[in-house]
């Protein structure tokens, strides 16, 4: 994968099934003693993170910014295998949880899934 070349020294190209195979996901221990111990928070699909993205700019739009932190945690709470802990039905209940939690959450989550300032920023002007 990565960096292997071919015998002239040029990288090889990926195929489809090199890039489906890959395993390309992350996880993060994350401590929030406000719950009693530690989660894991994973890296997005390409399609979450769209989905994040339309949920938060609708939010925005609306001047309530209601439960964006909520709904990256909801997307990105996993399992020591990845899966998801929460549903997409699960946002307002999670949502009740503290915000000094949800925040610990919220930023672990940006930063894992390399959501910046910018991106957000950008969120606001569409």
């Amino acid at each position: 994968m990565g960096g292997r070349r071919n015998l002239d020294g040029f990288d090889l190209m990926l195929s489809a099934e090199d890039i489906l195979s890959s395993k390309d996901d992350s996880l993060e221990k994350v401590s929030v003693p406000e719950w009693g111990g530690d989660v894991f928070v994973r890296t997005m699909t390409g399609g979450e993170r769209d989905s994040w993205e339309l949920y938060a700019s609708k939010q925005m739009e609306r001047a309530n910014n209601v439960n964006i932190r909520a709904k990256l945690a909801c997307l990105c709470l996993c399992d020591e295998n990845g899966k998801r802990l929460f549903g997409d039905g699960q946002v307002d209940a999670l949502g009740k949880k503290s915000a000094k939690a949800l925040d610990r959450v919220y930023s672990a989550a940006l930063e894992l899934n390399k959501l910046t300032d910018e991106d957000i920023e950008q969120l606001e002007k569409n």
